[in-house]
C-alpha cells in the first residue's frame, strides 16, 4: 500500500489530478458539436468559427446560424457559450468513471475479464460505440477476452480504448510503463494492435505529463511503451519531426492526414497525429491546445478531451482559466449508473487518492 503523502504534496498532487478530470471535461465538450469527422472536417469546423466571429478560439464553440445548426450533434444546445451547467454525458467522461470505479472495486490489480463484468454491470448497452459495443455484445454472447475484441468486431483499432486509459496515467503520475501495462490490460476487451497502443500511449502520455519539463518531453516518455516500428508510433514521430523543422500547425495536419487517408475518422492513428499536433503546437498552453486540436477535426470530442487530460495534468487545475471550468458547475452527467450528478472535485479527489505513485509536482 502507498503511503500517504505529505499534506502540502497530496494537495498538489490533488490539483494536477483535478486538472486532468477538468481538461478532459472541458475538452470533449469543446468538441461534441462537430464530432462527426467525415462531415466536420477542418476547413469546415474554421469556415463556422470565421461566420461566428470566434477565430481564434478562445472559448467554447459559439452559438450556431440557424443554417448549421441542424448539422451539429443534437448535444450542441448543452455544449455551447451561454448554455453550458454542467457537463453534458458523453462516452469519453463515462469511461474514465468507469475506470475509476474499476479500481476502487479491484484495484490495480483487476483482470480483463473484470472490466468487462463491470461493464455488464455498470454500463448501458446503447450507450456504447463500435469495437465497445461489439465487445459488450460478445460478453452478453458468453465469450471472454480475448475472443471478446476479434469476433466479429471491425473496429479494433479504432480510438475506443484511447478514451478509457486516462484513469491509468492519473493514478501512475510520474510512472508511464505502470500506466501502459494496466492500459493494456483493459484494451484488449475490445481492441487489438494500433487499438491497444493506442490505450497504452496516452495512458503513457498522461502519466509522464505529470514529471516531464515539457509537452515534448511527455510525448518522448510516451513512445517508450508501444512498439517503435508500429504504426502509431511512426505517425507521433513524423507529427514530431515536422514540427522540429518549423512547419505550421496546418501544414503539418495536411501532410500527416494525407499519408494516413483511407484509414476512417474514427481510427487510433490518424487522430493520435490530430492530438500529437495539438499539443505540441498548442506547446502547454491550455486554450490554444484543446483549441488547435479539436479544430484538427476527425474525432474532436475524443481528441479534444485527451488533449484537455493531458494539458490539464500539465498545468494544475488552478491554472485553468476560469471560462474553461466555472460553466461545468463541478457536476458531471454520466451514464454510470450510480455516478451521475457526482461532483468532479469528489471524482479528483477519489482518483488522487488511489495514486501509486505521489510525485512532487512544479
Amino acid at each position: 500500500m502507498t503511503p500517504a503523502p505529505p499534506p502540502d504534496l497530496a494537495q498538489r498532487l490533488t490539483d494536477r489530478v483535478l486538472g486532468g478530470w477538468l481538461g478532459r471535461i472541458a475538452g470533449n465538450m469543446l468538441g461534441k458539436p462537430v464530432e462527426r469527422g467525415d462531415l466536420w472536417t477542418r476547413d469546415r469546423i474554421d469556415a463556422y468559427l470565421r461566420r461566428t466571429d470566434a477565430l481564434p478560439l478562445t472559448d467554447y464553440l459559439p452559438e450556431p446560424p440557424a443554417d448549421i445548426a441542424p448539422s451539429l450533434r443534437p448535444e450542441w444546445r448543452e455544449c455551447v457559450r451561454g448554455r453550458i451547467h454542467g457537463s453534458c454525458r458523453d462516452d469519453d467522461v463515462d469511461y474514465a468513471v468507469l475506470g475509476l470505479d474499476l479500481l476502487e472495486t479491484h484495484g490495480f490489480a483487476f483482470t480483463t475479464e473484470q472490466v468487462g463484468d463491470l461493464w455488464l454491470l455498470r454500463l448501458p448497452y446503447l450507450q456504447t460505440f463500435t469495437a465497445e459495443r461489439a465487445a459488450y455484445r460478445n460478453l452478453t454472447n458468453g465469450l471472454r477476452p480475448p475472443l471478446t475484441a476479434t469476433h466479429a468486431n471491425p473496429y479494433q483499432e479504432w480510438i475506443g480504448a484511447l478514451i478509457r486509459a486516462d484513469i491509468h496515467g492519473w493514478t501512475n503520475p510520474g510512472e508511464p510503463r505502470q500506466a501502459a501495462a494496466l492500459a493494456r490490460r483493459d484494451a484488449v476487451l475490445s481492441h487489438t494492435g494500433n487499438g491497444v497502443y493506442g490505450a497504452m500511449w496516452a495512458a503513457a502520455l498522461i502519466a509522464a505529463a505529470f514529471t516531464a519539463p515539457s509537452v515534448r518531453a511527455a510525448l518522448d516518455q510516451s513512445l517508450t511503451v508501444i512498439p517503435a516500428s508500429s504504426r502509431l508510433a511512426r505517425t507521433v514521430r513524423r507529427v514530431a519531426s515536422l514540427h522540429d523543422t518549423g512547419l505550421s500547425w496546418e501544414d503539418t495536419l495536411t501532410t500527416v492526414l494525407t499519408e494516413t487517408a483511407g484509414l476512417g475518422w474514427i481510427h487510433t492513428v490518424p487522430n493520435a497525429a490530430v492530438l500529437t499536433a495539438g499539443l505540441l503546437h498548442g506547446d502547454a498552453d491550455f486554450t490554444r491546445t484543446i483549441a488547435l486540436t479539436v479544430r484538427g477535426g476527425l474525432d474532436t470530442d475524443s481528441n479534444g478531451a485527451t488533449a484537455g487530460s493531458v494539458s490539464g495534468v500539465l498545468t494544475g487545475a488552478a491554472a485553468i482559466p476560469p471560462h474553461w471550468t466555472g460553466p461545468l458547475q463541478d457536476t458531471v452527467r454520466s451514464a454510470v449508473f450510480g455516478f451521475d450528478g457526482v461532483r468532479i472535485s469528489e471524482l479528483a479527489a477519489r482518483t488522487a487518492g488511489l495514486a501509486r505513485v505521489p510525485v512532487p509536482t512544479p
